[in-house]
């Protein structure tokens, strides 16, 4: 109990001192034997991000993107549209790619990116740990796009099953809120699990040579799992979570760049018109640059919600009831109020 506490205490500092945006416990009752490992790899992150000096457009104005594996945001990039837009009102767009949004978010938090994209569960974390981030718009939801799988010949055929079993996951990333709710749909208390906390690439790694018995894990790194591995869907989150992408920025710079930001959900609204009609498409133009395989992208982009929506009561309500889950598990330390982090 003394370490569990010592662990809660730590968290306020997961962002400041360029830590894991894994506020998530260690402990609770599990075993974080990765911990370091990770911690180490998300401040590389942060810290290239950061590195990276603004080289300016032509009137000397840089917009900072961060973006994830796979998303819309990634379809954006690899298209060049929004770069286009932008370089005409003398700005140049600086991309930087991270392994999970609790990392992008916390690149955002120390002012290494301006724009970013993460799940519902991220942005909670980020705002407990006091990180000035504001709601731009969201995604539909796509709860097919994440799930929990275990290799093609585990004996696990329930969730009921993972009692006392390893499982994998991205600290503080959308797929834990999936994790705790189907413990809790199975009548598992979150304290008989042991979480390994490993970025995707790793816990593929886990998770094909046996060190995890289940992953839980979200497209396209889902989807790659499924066809390489023949991995067995254990559940995805259907009737258990939403599974909501959301546009995010710094309130600085949401507030001080209207016009960029209009620009920049606009360009996503096409490109997701775009993509939901040519996902063949999609697969192919991004197969090369993520090193995933066509007919895995595919199954991913079927998976997926397209549209973008605005930032309204219902979605505030809905990451609220989030918030609140992740407070009476201790996961984050202090209530927070998610409308405090909607522009006004």
């Amino acid at each position: 109990m003394k370490k569990r506490n010592a662990a809660y205490r730590k968290l306020s500092f997961f962002l400041i001192a360029l830590l894991s945006m894994a506020v998530v416990l260690a402990g609770c009752g599990s075993n974080d034997s990765n911990g370091a490992a990770n911690a180490g790899q998300a401040g590389t992150a942060a810290a290239d991000a950061n590195a990276k000096p603004a080289s300016g457009g032509a009137g000397g104005k840089e917009i900072r993107i961060g973006y994830q594996k796979y998303g819309t945001v990634n379809i954006l990039k690899a298209k060049g549209t929004l770069d286009k837009r932008l370089e005409a009102e003398g700005y140049k767009i600086t991309w930087t790619e991270f392994p999970g949004g609790p990392q992008l978010l916390e690149a955002l938090n120390v002012g290494s990116i301006d724009i970013g994209h993460t799940g519902e569960a991220p942005p909670i974390f980020a705002q407990a740990a006091k990180a000035p981030l504001v709601y731009l718009a969201h995604e539909p939801a796509s709860p097919n796009s994440e799930g929990i799988i275990v290799p093609k010949d585990s004996k696990i055929a329930s969730l009921a099953d993972l009692k006392g079993k390893k499982i994998a996951l991205n600290k503080g990333s959308n797929v834990h809120y999936l994790l705790v709710k189907a413990l809790e749909k199975a009548g598992v208390d979150y304290n008989d699990i042991t979480t390994v906390f490993l970025p995707p690439g790793d816990a593929r790694v886990a998770f094909e040579n046996g060190t995890v018995d289940a992953w839980v894990i979200w497209d396209p790194f889902l989807a790659a799992a499924q066809t390489a591995t023949g991995g067995k869907l254990l559940t995805d989150g259907k009737d258990l979570v939403s599974n909501i992408e959301f546009y995010l920025a710094s309130r600085k710079f949401a507030e001080a760049n209207g016009p960029v930001i209009d620009a920049f959900k606009e360009e996503l609204d096409k490109i997701d018109q775009w993509a939901e009609a040519n996902q063949k498409d999609v697969a192919e133009l991004l197969s090369p640059q993520l090193g995933i395989d066509v007919p895995s992208l595919e199954l991913a982009a079927k998976r997926r919600g397209y549209g973008l929506n605005p930032i309204d009561d219902s979605i505030i309500d809905a990451q609220q009831k989030i918030a609140d889950t992740f407070l009476n598990l201790k996961l984050i330390p202090d209530a927070i109020q998610v409308k405090d982090a909607t522009l006004k």
